[in-house]
Parts: structure tokens; C-alpha cells; sequence
């Protein structure tokens, strides 16, 4: 299952680079990074996650909840979603 998270930065983005450039992703192992991308005010990120444990999950947001705000979708590929829709 993959999970677009959207990051707000509670106070900017300075000590989470850093705690990420001192600690790494800190994501539990089954949690799979698969790609981000930055707004450019540097507010938020876009990030998707894979796992098949939602747990894993839970347990990667409650490492940077102090410094970051979660929302997140599990969300599905648009070929998977044209499938659904058009019974293919």
C-alpha cells in the first residue's frame, strides 16, 4: 500500500534537515521511501511511503511529530484507478 504524506513544517524546515542530515529517515524497517518533493516556499512536503503494516507508519510520524504536522491518503497509482473505473 503506498501513502502520500503531506508534511507541514511546524516551524520551518531547518531542524528537520537537520535531525534528517544527523539521524536519516528514521523509518522502521518494512517502511519504504519512494519519493518527495518540496514546495517552494519550503513549507511542506509531498512524500510517498510504502508499507504493508500501517503500524510502521504510525510509528515513522510519531518520530518527527514534534517538528512536523501529518496529513495522509493511501492512495493508488492512476493506472490502478482507470482499471477500477473502467472494469479492466
Amino acid at each position: 500500500m503506498q501513502y502520500m504524506v503531506i508534511e507541514r513544517f511546524k516551524s520551518g524546515p531547518d531542524a528537520v534537515y537537520q535531525r534528517f542530515k544527523a539521524s536519516g529517515r528514521l523509518a522502521p524497517a518494512g517502511l519504504t521511501y519512494v519519493a518527495s518533493w518540496v514546495d517552494q516556499s519550503l513549507e511542506r512536503c509531498f512524500q510517498v511511503m510504502e508499507t504493508q503494516d500501517p503500524d510502521l507508519l504510525r510509528q515513522w510520524i510519531s518520530a518527527w511529530s514534534d517538528l512536523v504536522d501529518f496529513e495522509v491518503v493511501p492512495v493508488i497509482t492512476s493506472s490502478e484507478a482507470a482499471a477500477r473505473v473502467l472494469g479492466t
